[in-house]
This record gives C-alpha cells, structure tokens and sequence, in this order.
C-alpha cells in the first residue's frame, strides 16, 4: 500500500510537527506520528483489556510487564525484563513488579543473588482471560479486514530496525 494511496487527495505528509518535516526526511515524521497515535490508541487498549479481564489500577508498563513475566513460564530476572522491554530505568520496572506482586499476579524469587518474577496461577489466569478478550475484541474483527499479514509482520521488522536507529541516535545525543 503506498502513501498516496492512504493520501489521495495529495495534501502532503500527514504529521504532528511540520518543521520536523522540513528536512530531507519527512516521511519519517510521517511514521512518528503514526506511532505516537498507535502507542496512545496501544496503551489505552492495554489498560481497557486488562481491566475487562478483571484486573484495575495497572498501568501500560505494568501490563507489558505481567505479559513479558508469563512468556514461556519461566522466572525472569530484572534485566532481563528491562532488556526485552528496553527500558533502561530499572527502578520503573522494580515498581510495576511490586504492583503486580501485590495484586498476585507475579512473585520474586531469588537465582544466586538475582531476583527473580514469576508468574503464580492468577496471574497467568488473568493473561489468558486478557487473550481471550484480545482475540474477540481486536484478532477477530482485525481479521476480517483486508490487513496483510505478511506485511504487518514486515512492518514490525521495520520498526524494530529503527528503533536501532532512535537508540543510536539517542546515544550520539547524550553525547553532545
């Protein structure tokens, strides 16, 4: 699917901060604010998802964090969340970790001197529970669309390739 298909009235790229696609770029302003919409469309189905499920008062980060402590069913340790997640605060991790221990849905452990999160029997009740609503609210009426999922899947490749690019580039800028 090209741009000007989804534009066909040409009225340039769609973006939320015209100087920033001044430059020799701008359908890279294009894409971020595309993703500034889908993150905040993202975050807010999370936080209504999981609500449904039965769990309230969590927040965007905590859900990711319930879902990345039951991938596989094996205990995790901290950096290893913050690594898959890449989140480079570790404290904000460490307090959504306490949140979800005291709602039951993980518990810490130790290996050696790591500690560990698991996820108990609720937790991963409730992260199926989540599944299903996913499936019926979001899986289900998305695949009745004419959505390509052989290019979702290349579109999340591509982000996951620039998101190396805005680490790198953030690195450079720290050093300035």
């Amino acid at each position: 699917m090209s741009a000007k298909s989804l534009n066909p009235a040409g009225i340039g790229p769609i973006v939320s901060s015209a100087h920033l696609a001044e430059g020799a770029f701008p359908a890279l302003s294009e894409f971020e604010f595309g993703l500034i919409l889908a993150s905040h469309a993202f975050h807010r189905w999370m936080l209504r998802c999981i609500n449904a499920a039965g769990v309230s008062d969590m927040s965007p980060l905590d859900v990711l964090i319930l879902h990345t402590v039951n991938h596989r069913g094996r205990a995790k340790r901290l950096a290893d969340i913050c690594l898959v997640l890449s989140i480079e605060e570790t404290h904000l991790v460490s307090y959504g970790v306490k949140k979800l221990e005291g709602a039951g849905l993980v518990a810490s452990g130790r290996l050696g001197k790591e500690k560990t999160v698991e996820i108990t029997e609720k937790g991963r009740e409730i992260c199926t529970k989540y599944g299903e609503i996913r499936n019926a609210l979001l899986v289900k009426p998305l695949s009745s669309t004419n959505v390509d999922k052989e290019q979702l899947s290349e579109i999340a490749a591509m982000m996951r390739a620039l998101s190396g690019h805005y680490d790198q580039a953030a690195r450079a800028a720290a050093s300035l």
